[in-house]
């Protein structure tokens, strides 16, 4: 099983991006899957996550109406539409097979977003 995620880079305040999260080995709609990210010296956090099938969405207030999680059955993949980028959202961006930030959960290594003038 593996998860790659890809995508990040390095953009001006309000620039956009679209990481992706392919899966291997598992059917990325059988569970939950949720888009992380994590600063150096802080707790990995949720910023967005979806249910397991065709349910429903979930934001983190930080990102609400900026960022739109979706997910491609026939690619196997997530994506995460970031907009309107600030600084605060530079981070390492990774995925996993659930929302809670479970050590049981698959996740991938990251990808790095910076948010810079």
């Amino acid at each position: 099983v593996q998860l790659v995620e890809s995508g990040g880079g390095t953009v001006h305040p309000g620039g956009s991006l679209t990481l992706s999260c392919t899966a291997s080995g598992l059917i990325l709609g059988n569970f939950a899957t949720g888009w992380f990210r994590q600063v150096p010296g802080k707790e990995r956090i949720p910023v967005a996550c979806i249910s397991r099938g065709d349910g429903p969405t979930w934001y983190a207030d930080s990102v609400q109406g900026r960022f739109s999680m979706s997910r491609d059955s026939a690619l196997n993949t997530a994506f995460l539409k970031m907009s309107d980028l600030q600084p605060e959202d530079t981070a390492e961006y990774s995925c996993s097979t659930d929302c809670i930030n479970s050590p049981s959960a698959y996740r991938g290594h990251g990808t790095q977003v910076t948010v810079s003038s």
